[in-house]
């Protein structure tokens, strides 16, 4: 992730959560009440969020200090302590939520993101994300996949050329839709097209195009088109593929699986925060 977005979109995710004040901790807690959080994972997974939580609660006070335990891509147990915040209990509380909502939700991602890889089993075909990721937070459900293992599609519209089902239905055919594209975008931007039928595969091969996804076909029936596309094409299979199908598509000679589930069906990784503020607690 990039570290200058990232504070940007924390500040922007402090914002809407504290507003002008916290009752809460303003108003009950001296400014020189000092404590010590540990976020503690309560299930098993992959730790995601390690720079969430020094530059979040670094935005918050600078004199915060932050040991970590468990390192983004490291296997956490229920019980394992993953990193202590030490500094004014004002703020160790005002960002206890927005940074837990965070590291829960990209550890939840990375996690099945391992799944995934672990359940395909297959080495020479990469696992990827999709553009199915919560709005505001897509740098930061990519980076989590990136964190279990997997690989990054699209970040945005503005990667590549990607033509779906409907792009070429107003062209009338693959071929003239990845013709009309070649002949819109520079060399150096890579065309992908959606295939579901044999001779939309053979189309996509004629007319040059970079990428090719098989579409919410059968393994039986990748199988048979990836026979079509040379070597120099990259394939994706994507589509209605879930956790327990994936064992199915090991072994075929494709280059990637793009699954929307790993951000838009992962479960929010449980993991507990608990502050201490008397001087024996923190001892």
């Amino acid at each position: 992730m990039n570290s200058w977005r990232r504070k940007q979109q924390l500040e922007a995710f402090f914002a809407e959560d504290i507003g002008e004040q916290d009752y809460s901790t303003d108003l009950l807690f001296p400014k020189d009440h000092h404590g010590r959080l540990t976020f503690t994972s309560k299930a098993e997974g992959i730790f995601c969020g390690g720079e969430i939580i020094t530059d979040g609660y670094q935005l918050l006070d600078p004199s915060i200090t932050v040991e970590h335990y468990i390192e983004d891509g490291e296997w956490m147990c229920a019980g394992d302590a993953i990193a202590t915040i030490d500094g004014p209990v004002r703020e160790l509380l005002k960002g206890e939520r927005v940074i837990l909502n965070l590291i829960q939700r990209m550890s939840g991602i990375a996690t099945m993101t391992k799944k995934a890889m672990e359940a395909l089993n297959d080495e020479n075909i990469r696992i990827c994300d999709t553009r199915k990721t919560t709005p505001g937070l897509r740098s930061f459900e990519k980076y989590a996949v990136r964190t279990g293992g997997g690989f990054n599609h699209r970040f945005g519209l503005y990667d590549a050329v990607m033509l779906k089902d409907n792009h070429i239905s107003f062209f009338g055919s693959v071929r003239e839709a990845i013709t009309q594209a070649k002949a819109a975008v520079g060399h150096t931007v890579k065309i992908e097209v959606e295939t579901e039928t044999e001779s939309q595969v053979v189309e996509a091969v004629e007319a040059g195009a970079d990428i090719i996804m098989f579409d919410n076909r059968t393994p039986n029936e990748i199988k048979h088109l990836a026979t079509l596309v040379p070597s120099s094409i990259t394939t994706e299979a994507s589509g209605g593929i879930t956790l327990e199908s994936l064992p199915d598509y090991r072994g075929l000679k494709i280059d990637y699986i793009s699954l929307g589930l790993l951000t838009h069906s992962a479960k929010a990784l449980d993991i507990s925060a608990r502050v201490a503020t008397t001087k024996e607690e923190v001892r």
